[in-house]
C-alpha cells in the first residue's frame, strides 16, 4: 500500500449505499485528507460527502498530470474513464467506480477508493519451480532477492487474473505492475491506474504474460464482439480519446479475435514494466 502523506487513515463508507455511488463520487462534497506520495502523478487521497452518506476516494486532477514524451498533455484522466467505461461495457467490472468532476484542483477523475488486501495473493516470488505450490503460479521474471538468492516472479493462474490480462491487452495498457492489482477477500481482483491505456501504438506492458498465446474462450469472444459492436460505448469514448485512439481500439478487438488468443510478449521492446511491482 502506498504511503498517504497527512492521512488520518481510511475511514468506513459511512452509508455510502443509501446514496448511488456514482452520484456521491460526482456530485458529493470533495475533501482532501492526503497524498499518495509514491504515485508519478498529483494522486489525493479524499473524503466525498452527499445526503449523509459518505465515501474515501481518489482525485487525480488534470492539473497534477506529470507531462510525458509519448502520451498527449492532459490527457491521463480520460484515459481512467475510458478504461472504466470499457471495463463495465464488457461486463468484466475490475476497474472501481470512476467519475469526471470538478474538486479543488480543477477538472479530473475521481474513483472509489478500495481497501488492498494482500499482494501476496495475486504476486508472488517462488523459489522452487518444481514445488506442488508453483502449480497455481506463473512464471513471468527471474529475479534476484535482497538477500543474493535468485527466484521468478510469477503471478497466480486463474479465471480472475486472465480477466485482467483480457483487459489490458484491450486498453492497450502501458503499465500493469503488480501494485497495480488490488485482491479482493472474495477472489476477484480489481486493476487501478489506467492512466497510461489506449495508445495508437502498441505500447502493451504488464506482469501478466503467463496468459500470453492462451486460447481465447467462449465467453471472452462474446466479450470482444459485444465491445466492438457496442455503438454508444463507441460515442462516449469519441469525447474521451483521439480518433486514431479509437480506431485503434477497435484494431486490438478484431486482431484478438482473429488470433484466437491472448498476446504474447515475444518482439516487444520492453514487455515489462519497471519497477514490476
Amino acid at each position: 500500500m502506498e504511503h498517504i502523506e497527512g492521512s488520518g487513515g481510511v475511514a468506513d463508507n459511512g452509508g455510502a449505499a443509501a446514496v448511488d455511488a456514482e452520484r456521491l463520487l460526482r456530485e458529493g462534497e470533495l475533501t482532501v485528507q492526503g497524498r499518495l506520495t509514491e504515485a508519478s502523478n498529483a494522486t489525493l487521497y479524499c473524503r466525498v460527502e452527499l445526503d449523509g452518506a459518505s465515501m474515501q476516494c481518489v482525485y487525480k486532477p488534470v492539473a497534477g498530470e506529470r507531462p510525458l514524451h509519448d502520451f498527449p498533455d492532459g490527457t491521463l484522466a480520460a484515459r481512467e474513464l475510458a478504461a472504466f467505461a470499457v471495463s463495465e461495457a464488457a461486463g468484466w467490472r475490475i476497474v472501481p467506480r470512476t467519475v469526471e468532476r470538478d474538486g479543488p484542483f480543477g477538472r479530473g477523475m475521481c474513483q472509489q477508493w478500495i481497501e488492498e488486501s494482500d499482494l501476496s495473493a495475486a504476486v508472488t516470488v517462488l523459489k522452487d519451480l518444481r514445488s506442488e505450490e508453483a502449480e497455481e503460479w506463473c512464471p513471468v521474471l527471474a529475479v534476484r532477492l535482497s538477500d543474493g538468492s535468485d527466484g521468478v516472479l510469477a503471478h497466480r493462474d486463474g479465471p480472475a487474473l486472465r480477466r485482467i490480462a483480457l483487459f489490458d491487452a484491450v486498453v492497450n495498457n502501458a503499465d500493469r505492475k503488480g501494485g497495480h492489482l488490488l485482491p479482493l477477500a472474495d477472489g476477484s481482483v480489481l486493476g487501478i491506474d489506467h492512466g497510461l491505456t489506449f495508445h495508437a501504438e502498441d505500447k502493451l506492458r504488464t506482469l501478466l504474460w503467463g496468459f500470453a498465446e492462451r486460447g481465447l474462450e467462449p465467453a471472452e469472444r462474446a466479450e470482444l464482439t459485444r465491445l466492438r459492436d457496442d455503438q454508444r460505448l463507441a460515442a462516449h469514448l469519441a469525447g474521451l480519446l483521439s480518433p486514431a485512439e479509437l480506431a485503434a481500439f477497435h484494431e486490438r478487438i478484431d486482431a484478438l479475435l482473429a488470433a484466437d488468443a491472448l498476446p504474447g510478449p515475444d518482439g516487444r521492446l520492453r514487455p515489462v514494466p519497471w519497477p514490476p511491482i
